[in-house]
């Protein structure tokens, strides 16, 4: 091969390798985090790091719809999405449900043909009328709104422990533009919880917008590293990999044939 060849190979590689480098660096904005507890500083190579410790939201465990006893440290390693309702609401809680649905069902939960697995992320929605809404009263609901047991909670117990959860753990009342009512919350919020249980977003439910930011910060969470796990130039590169070596294997194919000396024709 001759060096106008190997000079297309390098280019081949480097390019689309370069590209990748300048999106991760630049082009995602990750989703934010919300309410810093404290700040630790350490040394690291002579030089002071400051580190945010980020509020993480406490253990709920409550009964879902399926009258089955379920906490959130159940769920670790999973994104969460949280929102609030009660079954007779005739307001925002059926347009919040539906647009709940819609990103349920865009998530699903196992993509053979594509080989995605979504089953990282759990949807929970918490009444804030436990009185009325019993397992069988939520499981009627939920059934009517196509909501899945399997990646969806609808939770009901101690209107005290859901209340408190609402406006301490979320701090929904920092969040709505509207004053929250500690006697009875109601909002179309969702909240956005990382593999941590940290706050990452607020959204509003109603809002087919927000609900769309909603479903991309979702993706960007499960595409985030986690920062405990040292990482290496391989994990770098590894989503490259695929893609680098179709372009170096046909740029190589197409290299070999096109510099190929034409053969002289048979002179008559």
């Amino acid at each position: 091969m001759n060096k106008k060849g190997w000079l297309a190979v390098f280019i081949a590689v480097v390019v689309p390798l370069g590209f990748y480098m300048v999106a991760k660096q630049y082009g995602v904005a990750m989703p934010g985090h919300y309410f810093p507890d404290s700040v630790v500083t350490r040394m690291k190579d002579g030089k002071e790091i400051s580190d945010t410790i980020w509020h993480k939201v406490a253990n709920l465990q409550l009964q879902n719809q399926l009258g089955d006893t379920v906490s959130l440290d159940s769920l670790k390693g999973k994104v969460i999405i949280i929102d609030f309702f009660f079954t007779h609401c005739a307001s925002i809680c059926p347009i919040l449900t539906r647009n709940m649905r819609h990103l349920q069902d865009a998530l699903k939960l196992k993509d053979y043909s594509k080989r995605v697995d979504t089953t990282f992320v759990k949807f929970i929605s918490l009444t804030v009328d436990p009185a009325h809404d019993s397992p069988p009263v939520l499981k009627k609901y939920a059934d009517h709104y196509g909501v899945n047991p399997e990646v969806w909670w609808m939770l009901t117990g101690p209107k005290k422990t859901i209340y408190d959860f609402a406006l301490n753990e979320l701090k929904l009342g920092l969040q709505d533009s509207v004053s929250v009512d500690s006697n009875f919350v109601h909002t179309d919020y969702v909240a956005l919880l990382d593999k941590d249980r940290v706050i990452r977003g607020y959204y509003h439910g109603t809002d087919t917008a927000a609900m769309a930011k909603l479903g991309d910060d979702i993706v960007f969470l499960m595409l985030e590293k986690d920062k405990k796990r040292k990482s290496t130039v391989f994990d770098e590169l590894k989503p490259m990999l695929v893609p680098i070596g179709l372009i170096f294997l046909v740029t190589i194919v197409g290299v070999v044939y096109f510099s190929r000396k034409p053969k002289k024709l048979p002179q008559a």
